[in-house]
């Protein structure tokens, strides 16, 4: 057996073994030191003994024990979003029964959905389902598709001013009539663990200041790397897109941790040649299947934050849902991609809940 990480997180000698021949492979696993902030170097390290972990809670670091099963994948290019989502949830539901049984306070998750877009509507049952299940309580305030901007802010400020809600978002998006961006200004930004907030976005570009919240989908792509030990002081990052959702704070964060960023938008030219200088390659421009293999540097690492329908007869739907990235003929060059579905998409969620958390900590007035 030979695993070896693109950054050089583990390497394991050659060894065929079968499940009883286990002890044998943890012997010839070589150690591999962290820095306090759980970065590895490029030396091995043993797989099965990962020293406590810090991640990024809210916009801050505690430590937290690794979960090594994500290198223990039958597929080891594949990075399982569900599985990563999974354990957040997970954790996430153990401190909200704490903070009940210590404080008596339950994270309350609040939606607003406007109108009846069936994508929309499949979104907020998923966080719904996530939120019940993590033991949240959760408000839904579905209102018709020709409401008001005036009534729809006073549907924010009831749920801002409502004490047992701690995460207010609105669903995006709104129908043409209403000012999307008044609307997300009017959230509270105790509440907005969207992150979408102009005051939360300021103080993610600037040094020395910390966002309330950071945006959940960026978020979630920083937390895919953590866990996957990717440390990316000094490494190029190539973000595509510059949406104010997805690529600017992707790009923020990365920065944030000491590498080096190219954003990539429709107005850059040569972008395949751009594409493949690419360390970790983060792809959010809505375009299917747009990145292909020769677009990407050997060894990189791809975030596939894209999810988009085309047509397949095969299904039963008549289409299915990829990414940005062609991921067959991106994958054989890779060391690390995401998958669509099932990479992104649940750490979204997952951030989510995590930021609720936060929110619910601050508010009953323990250390988030």
């Amino acid at each position: 057996l030979h695993m070896i990480s693109s950054f050089g997180s583990f390497v394991l000698k050659s060894h065929s073994f079968s499940s009883r021949s286990l002890p044998k492979v943890r012997s010839q696993i070589l150690p591999l030191k962290s820095d306090r902030f759980g970065n590895f170097n490029r030396n091995p390290r043993d797989l099965f003994n990962f020293e406590p972990k810090r991640t990024l809670i809210g916009y801050q670091y505690k430590e937290r024990p690794f979960v090594p099963h994500y290198f223990m994948m039958e597929d080891q290019k594949r990075i399982d979003g569900k599985a990563m989502a999974n354990d957040i949830q997970n954790e996430v539901k153990e401190e909200a029964r704490k903070l009940k049984e210590e404080k008596g306070t339950v994270p309350g998750l609040a939606v607003i959905i406007v109108g009846d877009r069936k994508d929309s509507e499949t979104y907020v049952r998923m966080k719904q389902k996530a939120a019940e299940e993590a033991g949240f309580n959760f408000f839904l305030k579905k209102v018709e598709k020709e409401v008001t901007q005036e009534k729809l802010l006073e549907h924010v400020k009831e749920l801002n001013e409502n004490k047992e809600v701690h995460g207010l978002i609105v669903q995006l998006p709104l129908p043409s009539h209403i000012d999307e961006k008044v609307v997300l200004d009017k959230v509270s930004i105790e509440k907005d663990i969207d992150g979408f907030h102009p005051a939360n976005m300021g103080a993610l570009a600037m040094k020395g200041r910390e966002p309330t919240f950071v945006s959940c989908t960026p978020k979630g792509c920083i937390e895919m790397l953590d866990r996957l030990n990717v440390n990316l002081d000094g490494k190029v990052v190539v973000v595509l897109g510059r949406s104010n959702i997805v690529g600017i704070p992707v790009s923020l964060l990365c920065l944030n941790r000491n590498a080096t960023i190219t954003v990539c938008h429709s107005k850059t030219p040569n972008l395949p040649q751009v594409v493949k200088t690419a360390d970790v390659l983060i792809a959010a421009v809505g375009r299917a299947q747009m990145v292909k293999g020769d677009w990407v540097k050997e060894g990189a690492i791809v975030i596939d934050v894209g999810i988009n329908s085309v047509d397949d007869p095969t299904k039963k739907s008549g289409y299915k849902l990829v990414g940005d990235v062609d991921y067959e003929s991106v994958k054989p060059v890779v060391s690390k991609i995401t998958p669509v579905p099932g990479g992104v998409g649940p750490m979204t969620v997952a951030m989510l809940l995590q930021n609720t958390l936060v929110a619910a900590k601050r508010a009953s007035g323990q250390e988030a």
